[in-house]
């Protein structure tokens, strides 16, 4: 099974940035499109940006113009580049299989994050 770890995160001035890193154990093709997630204190966690393995991606309402997703295959890795970032956007970061929203609160194997935290 393919393990994925986020990187990346820490604390930011609104009207930053930050880019977060989804590093893949082995070939991240395996997994088919890669999601971010995020989820904000007393939230359920919610679907941010979705990057396919040709490369066509989607992106929340809430952070589409600010976000981009993005992919290296030779790193096995997939980014999240963050500019313009509000308080709004402070949540622990998640990357993933892409879930439908159907199951994102129900599905059990979630690394361990990567923290963002926006000041105003």
């Amino acid at each position: 099974q393919v393990q994925l770890v986020e990187s990346g995160g820490g604390l930011v001035q609104a009207g930053g940035s930050l880019r977060l890193s989804c590093a893949a154990s082995r070939s991240i093709f395996s997994i088919g499109p890669v999601g971010w997630y995020r989820q904000a204190p007393g939230k359920q966690r919610e679907w941010v940006s979705t990057i396919t393995i040709g490369g066509s991606t989607n992106y929340a309402d809430s952070v589409k113009g600010r976000f981009t997703i993005s992919r290296d295959n030779a790193k096995n890795t997939v980014y999240l580049q963050m500019n313009s970032l509000k308080p709004e956007d402070t949540a622990v970061y998640y990357c993933n299989r892409h879930l439908p929203s159907s199951e994102i609160d129900s599905y059990a194997y979630w690394g361990q994050g990567t923290q963002v935290t926006v000041s105003s």
